[in-house]
C-alpha cells in the first residue's frame, strides 16, 4: 500500500482512494448497551468508560436512527462537503443484540442515500455465532469494517480496569472474523494504569502479529461519570504528559506494519472531559506528532524489521 502525504497509512486516505470523494463516518447511539454494565457480565462497565461509552458528542441519542442519520448527515454536508457516508454505530457494543434487532439496525442504516458501508463498534466476548454470520453476509454486500477494543494485551491491566475478558478473548474474536475476511479495527489505550513504555509497544506489536487491518490509538483521559474519576480526583491516577504522548505515538507508529490502516492517534476533547486537558486541542497535538515524525526523518513501519 503506497504511503500518503502523512507519514503514516491513514484510513481517510484509503476511503478517497476506494470511492474517490470525501467520505465521513455518521456515529450513531443505537440504544444498546453491554455485558459489563447491564449485569450480565458484571455492573459499571470498564474503569475508563464514561456515562455514555464511548459515543461521540454531539450525537443526537433522543432521536430515532434515522432521524440521526439525516440530522448527522446535513451537518457533515455542511462543514466537509461530505458526499458518501459509512455508518458508524459507535456507542456501546453494537453486536450485544438480538440478531433479527441487528439486522434491522443495520439494513435501516444501509438505505439511507449515498450510504456505503458500515463500521460497527463492540467487544471481542459479543460476537456470537449467528452475529458473526450476520457480519460476515453484511461482509459481502457492502463496505464493512468492525472495531473491536483490545485496549491492551496485558491480562493484568484488563482485570485491573474491570473489562471482563482476557486477551485470549480478543485473540480468538480477532481470528473467527479473518475468517469471514471481515476487516478489523483495533482500539489500543496508551497510559492505562501500571503500563510501562514496553508493555505498550509490545500491544502494538502484538497487533502487527494478528494482522488486523487499522487500529485506533487512544490517550488514556477521564471523563466525568468513570469510575477512573474518583481515583483521579483523590490524586491515585497519574496521566501521560502530551510531549511524551507524541514520543510515544511515534515510536508505535515506528513498530507498526504499514498495511495497517491509521483510523485515529488520539482521543477528542470533548465535554465529558475531566483531564488531561491537553486533549481538548487535538490538531495541535496532530501536527506535533506529524513535526516530530518529520525530525525523526522517520515513518510508519521504519523499525518494524529492526
Amino acid at each position: 500500500m503506497p504511503m500518503t502525504m502523512k507519514r503514516y497509512t491513514t484510513f481517510n486516505e484509503e476511503l478517497r482512494r476506494r470511492f474517490g470523494c470525501r467520505v465521513q463516518r455518521l456515529s450513531l447511539d443505537a440504544g444498546f448497551t453491554c455485558p459489563n454494565r447491564d449485569g450480565s457480565l458484571a455492573s459499571g462497565g470498564c474503569t475508563f468508560c464514561g456515562d455514555r461509552g464511548a459515543a461521540a458528542v454531539g450525537v443526537p441519542i433522543e432521536l430515532p436512527l434515522k432521524q440521526q442519520l439525516q440530522k448527522s448527515k446535513d451537518y457533515l454536508v455542511r462543514k466537509f462537503r461530505a458526499e458518501k457516508f459509512l455508518a458508524y454505530f459507535q456507542a456501546y457494543s453494537n453486536t450485544y443484540g438480538p440478531v433479527d434487532l441487528l439486522r434491522r439496525q443495520y439494513a435501516e442504516a444501509l438505505a439511507e442515500p449515498d450510504m456505503i458501508g458500515l463500521i460497527i463498534g463492540t467487544r471481542p466476548d459479543c460476537l456470537p455465532d449467528e452475529v458473526l454470520k450476520l457480519l460476515a453476509e453484511l461482509n459481502q454486500q457492502t463496505y464493512l469494517w468492525l472495531e473491536l477494543g483490545m485496549q491492551t494485551m496485558h491480562d493484568q491491566t484488563l482485570a485491573a480496569v474491570n473489562r471482563g475478558h482476557t486477551h485470549a478473548c480478543f485473540v480468538d474474536a480477532v481470528k473467527c472474523c479473518q475468517e469471514f475476511g471481515i476487516r478489523i479495527c483495533a482500539h489500543l489505550i496508551l497510559g492505562l494504569p501500571g503500563e510501562n513504555r514496553e508493555q505498550m509497544l509490545a500491544s502494538v506489536k502484538e497487533l502487527n502479529r494478528l494482522g488486523v487491518d487499522g487500529i485506533k490509538l487512544h490517550h488514556l483521559h477521564v471523563l466525568k461519570g468513570s469510575r477512573l474519576e474518583q481515583e483521579y480526583t483523590n490524586g491515585r491516577l497519574s496521566l501521560m504528559e502530551r510531549d511524551e504522548y507524541v514520543e510515544l505515538v511515534c515510536d508505535a507508529l515506528e513498530l507498526l506494519d504499514p498495511q495497517i490502516l491509521i483510523h485515529r492517534l488520539m482521543g477528542d476533547g470533548r465535554s465529558e472531559l475531566i483531564a488531561p486537558d491537553w486533549s481538548r486541542r487535538k490538531l495541535e497535538v496532530l501536527n506535533q506528532i506529524d513535526a516530530e515524525l518529520k525530525k525523526r526523518n522517520s515513518r510508519q513501519g521504519s523499525r518494524l524489521f529492526g
